[in-house]
């Protein structure tokens, strides 16, 4: 079939949304900037309709984002004004900071900072002139964050263009000031807004001392949203990862410390912890002892993830701690010490018998949390293994699944006939780890029995 078969195929294709067969095109040698009835490429296609599978399909085959247009414009700046950081970030390309002379990304910053500024309903009133409101929906704009889609005067954006000038700025290496950048992140309350995102991960991404110190000073601020701003900015960085040259892993151990002291708000508090659990310094065991017996059942449920760290022993102090807990109340406590005490590699016969203890609790959620727990324990004891077996027959799926995984992993032979009693499961569970490991079980035991017939 000739080049212009393929691009109409390519076309329409584009149309349809569907970017498995874009991508099979454009292996073929369809033209990656083959144009669409209205003359225009076809990533401008795929950005009106915020496609952005099939526009990463197109940009990876060699799409212009460039491309002068009749109007003046270009598919990257139509990705600006549509305003969809997802559509936007993969139309933006390689190096815009070098492929684009000094004027034409001034041109885009502007445009991005205008629609910024203005906000997307008066945008629209402005461009189009029409009058009264602006219908708005709430869409999901990428796989983590959401955004409004504005509809006026026949016009259609996504009002993510905080995010998008954010992301602009730093591919072009402009370094607004933090406090710029916290007031973008928190223009919207909702935490998974586009424009929190963006500045929470640039911010994230900006590794100099100076700005560290800038974010975290937030953590003083009287506006507890400010406070979970900066929790939010810290743990993206730990999640990251830092060379030790910006990494500041003992400050922000010792911020912690003094946050948890200090913190009122109950669900800041729990934050603070819960992000402080992901630091592996002494600091830890102290604030989870202070907060052992914490009113608030939220907040005791982040202590055992603060008295230990994986693969290493408790201290006594610790131990009593965490013993303590597994006759807590709130069963969402007890579900994060079984939880912990199955991690910790610390499976003395007192830290055994509570896990164990935790696999008889009356909470379906309990006896689930230390029934995983206990699956993946170091315990090899026949009580464990027992205990394991006694799940087979258990109401819930998952759980039954975890004492098959369990009894598979210690060479129980009970786990074949769990995993068969189970029956049928859904495609979903095909490649599931604790059906796996029957397979596995079941595959040492064949080559044992071939071993031993060989002798």
């Amino acid at each position: 079939m000739g080049e212009e078969g393929l691009d109409g195929r390519l076309v329409a294709a584009v149309r349809a949304g569907d970017a498995e067969s874009v991508r099979a095109l454009l292996e073929e040698g369809a033209d990656p900037d083959a144009l669409d009835a209205d003359g225009l490429p076809v990533l401008c296609t795929a950005v009106a309709a915020y496609d952005d599978p099939v526009a990463e399909a197109l940009m990876e085959g060699g799409a212009d984002p460039d491309r002068p247009l009749p109007d003046g414009t270009t598919p990257l700046l139509r990705a600006i004004d549509l305003g969809s950081p997802a559509v936007f970030s993969t139309v933006l390309g390689g190096e815009p900071r070098l492929r684009l002379p000094e004027e034409a990304r001034e041109r885009h910053l502007t445009l991005a900072r205008t629609w910024y500024e203005n906000g997307a309903a008066e945008e629209l009133r402005r461009r189009t002139g029409a009058t009264g409101p602006a219908e708005t929906v709430r869409v999901q704009d990428d796989e983590y964050s959401h955004v409004d889609q504005v509809t006026l005067g026949g016009l259609t954006v996504r009002a993510g263009h905080g995010a998008v000038l954010t992301s602009l700025e730093w591919a072009f290496r402009v370094l607004p000031p933090v406090d710029e950048l916290v007031a973008r992140g928190l223009k919207y309350p909702d935490e998974d807004h586009v424009d929190r995102w963006s500045a929470t991960w640039i911010l994230s991404r900006r590794r100099s001392k100076e700005t560290w110190l800038a974010v975290t000073a937030f953590r003083h601020h009287p506006d507890p949203a400010h406070r979970r701003f900066v929790l939010d900015f810290l743990r993206i960085r730990s999640l990251t990862g830092a060379s030790d040259r910006n990494s500041y892993d003992k400050e922000e151990s010792e911020l912690f410390a003094a946050w948890a002291a200090e913190e009122t708000d109950v669900d800041v508090l729990v934050r603070v912890l819960d992000v402080f659990a992901g630091y592996e310094r002494a600091e830890r065991e102290a604030v989870g002892l202070r907060y052992a017996g914490h009113p608030n059942p939220r907040v005791r449920s982040e202590v055992p993830y603060l008295l230990g760290t994986y693969g290493s022993p408790l201290t006594p102090t610790a131990r009593t701690a965490l013993l303590a807990l597994v006759r807590d109340p709130a069963p969402e406590v007890r579900s994060r010490v079984g939880a912990a005490l199955g991690t910790w590699h610390d499976l003395t016969p007192e830290v055994s018998e509570a896990l164990l203890s935790l696999v008889r609790d009356p909470d379906a959620g309990v006896r689930g949390a230390a029934a995983a727990a206990l699956a993946r324990s170091p315990d090899r004891t026949p009580a464990g293994a027992e205990a394991l077996a006694a799940l087979l027959d258990h109401e819930e799926l998952l759980i039954r699944l975890e004492a098959v995984y369990g009894l598979a992993e210690r060479n129980d032979p009970r786990c074949v006939e769990g995993l068969a009693r189970i029956g049928p499961l859904d495609p979903a569970f095909d490649d599931d780890h604790r059906r796996s490991a029957v397979r596995r079980y079941q595959w040492r035991m064949e080559e044992e029995a071939s071993a031993a017939a060989e002798q």
